[in-house]
């Protein structure tokens, strides 16, 4: 038989590689498992897996599932940052699980890049069910693609340079995400950027001076701002609202980590009524913790102006946006969010979680603050009044600030298996972000074990200020 006559009717010919020894991942994982931290330290960023031995977070987790992982003994760990607000269903949710089990079984002609196929279609017109003032959908694959997205679009509809943000603000690590950064930390080094401004979240004044200038083509924000949780003043939204139509700008809400629930709404910009955003990128939890999916959803004009042509039809795309497996997901997401009450959920039991916590600001001298929406929660500490503990806290300050939170994460780990992270880099806060589905049995966990940790702390000794004495010793080091 010829090369030619091995292809008929009946398909081609059996794939190169059948039946030979060929790709096993069970067999890899158990042959090669054991090495992660050193593969890591080798291959990828080596000062990842030297910040998880200082801080005692270089664990093995074997399996996981919903709101909790499980070593290689049997036990299990709380998860209370939800892969940075990505699980918002908790992991390997059985719905998009047998979602992409089925879209890969239906062998979909997938990213064929010249036809239509029905998934992104039907996954936009269910995300524009949330949001009816808006129109279409681009689909990309992450939060920071959606934020770009959203920037150039605004760029081009308004015919404007510039973008005002919210300092501590984050959104993204891709260039133009970088370029709204409100964080110097991330920026350094990075120059040159997009145009922008930064003001301060509320500041109605600085940001219509910025308006005046008439070449601001958006402000971007974060309803809800990652970096200390902290929420835009009541009210601000919408008065930043009439300013930027006034002047000819578009509102971008960044829903990245926020929106799908995380609040307590669907998105955080509704908690206030009549904020109506021109552009809202989504990512993070829209992926059902599977297959990275972003999207920015906007009104009808802006993506007419800027796909204004056929020959613009390719002028914005993504190589892998709209897939099948991705699109699969999202759709499945959002049926899980509808028919087992997500969002509900998130509010009542980030009301409960919340309350339990406030009501320990009385006990403890150390906990400044309570605040943030439904699952997203920030715990600020902050300088103590007695005397021993002031000393203490004046210690761990001047080595580096933000260690006194860490010396809460870290043994909510290592003694009651919680998994929580602080807010961001020199901050006194810990964020809270679990899965959208748990509940008060999590609840009741996560706030006797931090009570526990906190009454170490304000006893003057024990184990924790002797963690407290390693991480000011490690950050002497690291100057």
């Amino acid at each position: 038989m010829t090369s030619a006559e091995s292809v008929g009717p009946a398909g081609p010919a059996e794939p190169a590689g059948q039946g030979s020894k060929g790709f096993d991942l069970g067999r890899l994982l158990a042959e090669r498992g054991a090495e992660r931290y050193g593969l890591h330290t080798r291959y990828l960023n080596h000062q990842l897996p030297r910040m998880l031995h200082t801080i005692g977070f270089d664990k093995v987790y074997e399996r996981a599932e919903g709101a909790y992982f499980w070593d290689a003994d049997g036990l299990d760990y709380l998860d209370m940052l939800a892969g940075f607000g990505v699980m918002g269903l908790g992991r390997h949710h059985p719905v998009v699980r047998k979602a992409l089990h089925d879209v890969l079984d239906a062998s979909l002609a997938d990213l064929t890049r010249f036809d239509c196929q029905p998934l992104p279609g039907l996954l936009a017109a269910r995300l524009l069910g949330h949001a009816p003032h808006l129109d279409r959908v681009f689909f990309g694959n992450s939060g920071t693609e959606a934020v770009e997205t959203a920037l150039k679009f605004a760029r081009y509809a308004t015919g404007k340079p510039r973008v005002v943000h919210c300092t501590h603000g984050f959104h993204g690590l891709t260039t133009g995400s970088l370029s709204v950064n409100g964080e110097e930390c991330f920026r350094d080094g990075f120059a040159p950027l997009l145009p922008d401004t930064a003001i301060a979240l509320g500041d109605l004044d600085a940001l219509e001076r910025e308006l005046r200038r008439g070449d601001v083509a958006a402000f971007i924000v974060e309803p809800v701002q990652g970096k200390g949780v902290h929420a835009a003043p009541p009210g601000f939204l919408l008065a930043a609202q009439h300013l930027l139509r006034r002047h000819k700008a578009l509102l971008i809400s960044d829903e990245v980590q926020t929106g799908l629930g995380r609040t307590g709404d669907f998105f955080a910009y509704q908690h206030e009524e009549g904020v109506e955003p021109d552009l809202v990128c989504v990512a993070k939890a829209l992926s059902g913790g599977y297959v990275p999916v972003g999207a920015t959803l906007g009104r009808d004009w802006i993506f007419r102006r800027v796909y204004s042509s056929m020959d613009r039809v390719l002028v914005h795309s993504a190589s892998f946006g709209g897939n099948a497996q991705a699109m699969a997901a999202g759709l499945a997401t959002l049926a899980v969010l509808e028919d087992e009450g997500i969002v509900a959920n998130a509010r009542h039991t980030g009301d409960l979680l919340r309350s339990r916590l406030t009501a320990l600001a009385d006990r403890y001298e150390l906990l400044h603050d309570v605040r943030g929406r439904g699952l997203m929660i920030g715990i600020e500490f902050g300088r103590p009044k007695s005397l021993v503990l002031r000393s203490r806290w004046a210690m761990l300050q001047a080595a580096r600030k933000g260690l006194f939170a860490q010396m809460v994460v870290a043994p909510l780990l290592q003694r009651h298996r919680i998994l929580t992270q602080v807010s961001g880099d020199r901050l006194e806060v810990i964020k809270l972000i679990p899965p959208l589905i748990i509940g008060e049995r999590e609840v009741d966990r996560f706030v006797s074990a931090f009570t526990e940790v906190m009454d170490d702390a304000h006893s003057g000794g024990g184990l924790l200020w002797d963690f407290g004495r390693t991480l000011v010793k490690q950050a002497v080091v690291e100057r």
